[in-house]
Formats: C-alpha cells, sequence, structure tokens
C-alpha cells in the first residue's frame, strides 16, 4: 500500500577489508572448573591468541548450577609468602627477583619468574613437572590450590571477542594452550582428566561448530542502518576416548563474500498515481 513499506532484498558482494567481527558468548561447562577452562581463538591470517583473559568473566558454579562465585578472569589468585630466589632465600626488599628453573637452566643467569616459565624451561629439556606441588612459582600464583578448591565445580563463562572478518576459529579447552608448528595441543601438566564431560550427560570429546556468517545490512525507511550477520551451524562431535582429539567446544566459523541487504521503501507517489489511474482505467 501506498502508506506501507516494501523491503527489496539484494545480494552484492562485500569489499570490505581490514573490519572485525565481535563474538559474544555465554556458555555453561557443568563439570568443568572455571581454573581449568581457558579460550583460545587464531585465523586464516595467521593472528592467534592464547589463553584469552580481557573481557572474560568466569562464574563458579555447583553440581546444582548455583553460582558460587563470580571474577573476570586473571584476577583472585591467593596471596601467598614473598617468592623463593634461586640461591634458595626469600626475596628481600630492594632485592631483584630471580627464580630458579630446578634444575632445567640453559645457563648460569637464567631466571624462571613464573610457573609458565618453570615448565618452558622442563619443556626445552624434554622434562615432565612431575612435583608441581614442589615448584614455588606455582605455589605462588596458587594454581594447584585453585584446582583443588574447584574440584567438582562447573563453570559459566561469558564474554566478547574481537576477531578479525576472515575464517577463522575460537575454542573451550580444559587446561593451558600451547602451540607447535600450526597444530593446536593441550597441555598434559595442566590437563590431568580425561573425564570431563563438556555437555552434560554426553561422554568427553572434541565438540565442533561449523559456522557460516552472512555480513548483512539492514536500512530502514528512515535511513537508519544496522550492520548484523546471519548464521547457519553444523555440529559434529569427536570421541576423544582414541586419544586423537583434544577435548573441548571448538567454533569454526567462515565469512561469505556475498553481503546481503534489506532497504525498506515508500512507494513513490507517481507510482501511486499510476496504480490509481490503472484502476479506474
Amino acid at each position: 500500500s501506498y502508506l506501507g513499506t516494501s523491503t527489496e532484498t539484494k545480494l552484492v558482494v562485500d569489499t570490505s577489508r581490514g573490519e572485525t567481527l565481535q563474538i559474544d558468548f555465554d556458555i555453561d561447562f557443568p563439570s568443568t572448573s572455571c581454573t581449568l577452562l581457558s579460550v583460545d581463538a587464531d585465523d586464516i591470517s595467521g593472528e592467534k591468541h592464547h589463553d584469552i583473559t580481557h573481557d572474560i568473566f568466569k562464574k563458579r558454579v555447583d553440581a546444582h548450577g548455583k553460582v558460587i562465585e563470580v571474577r573476570e578472569d586473571g584476577i583472585g589468585a591467593p596471596k601467598i609468602q614473598r617468592p623463593l630466589q634461586r640461591h634458595g632465600g626469600r626475596l628481600e626488599h630492594n632485592e631483584t627477583y630471580c627464580g630458579s628453573c630446578y634444575g632445567a637452566e640453559t645457563s648460569d643467569d637464567q631466571c624462571c619468574n613464573s610457573c609458565e616459565e618453570v615448565h618452558d624451561a622442563y619443556e626445552k629439556k624434554g622434562w615432565a613437572m612431575t612435583n608441581k606441588d614442589l615448584i614455588d612459582q606455582c605455589e605462588r600464583e596458587g594454581f594447584f590450590k585453585k584446582l583443588q578448591d574447584e574440584d567438582g565445580e562447573g563453570c559459566s563463562i561469558h564474554g566478547s571477542l574481537q576477531v578479525n572478518k576472515v575464517a577463522g576459529n575460537f575454542h573451550f579447552a580444559s587446561g593451558k594452550s600451547f602451540h607447535q608448528t600450526d597444530a593446536f595441543l593441550n597441555d598434559p601438566i595442566v590437563f590431568k582428566r580425561e573425564d570431563y564431560n563438556w555437555v552434560q550427560g554426553t561422554s568427553a570429546g572434541m565438540y565442533q561448530y561449523f559456522v557460516k556468517i552472512v555480513p548483512t545490512v539492514y536500512t530502514n525507511v528512515r535511513g537508519g542502518t544496522i550492520y548484523s550477520n546471519q548464521f547457519s551451524v553444523t555440529e559434529h562431535f569427536r570421541s576423544s576416548q582414541s586419544g586423537l582429539y583434544v577435548p573441548g567446544v571448538f567454533f569454526f566459523y567462515d565469512i561469505s563474500p556475498i553481503k546481503v541487504t534489506f532497504t525498506e521503501k515508500h512507494m513513490s507517489f507517481l507510482h501511486f498515481i499510476t496504480n490509481v489511474c490503472a484502476i479506474v482505467g
């Protein structure tokens, strides 16, 4: 009708370059503790982000889904005594900290000032950290204490990621990740349990979601424009019993080169008069 609007749909080539895509998520993991849960993202342009903590919020939940604690990721590690120096004493005032690598030093002046640096030094030697509870750096960071405190808990995680507008993936896995060549691997030092049920009532494994994203632009009759996306999803499950697949939830997304535009339009007055004349004869 003349007073109403019609919507015109067009398919055009998406010529945008250098844009980013915001991904919002809110996911519940009923059998994985917040300390073990990590978020990683990478794309075909080569950009990789591991153990993302910015704009990520976690809620510790009990077996009944009741919230125990809410914290921003990376916040809340317990405070313990002063760091242990490489020479054996505790860090004194105005003294430079140099932590021990516990025998994995490659030079006399090498320092390991974090649990991760000790782990990296051991990894370069090909050693396993069998006495993790004796590593001062790990104890100070409270990692293993948090693991004990959160045993049997679940985690509700929400937040947002800013990714390049190219094909890529982001995933939720148990334990800190590390990468060799182009492969994602799970850290066996941190990932100590194989029985996590990532989706309640099902077996452990790799849950894969393949998302096809179509850029969409909607322009209303007043000229206001909304930039959005449409998407379709295909899911797939791979059991981790064979040991070939890392348990976790993986989202693989691909951006369509074709953009859909919706434009609201009023019927022009000339078109209206032409229709009236055609009806009257």
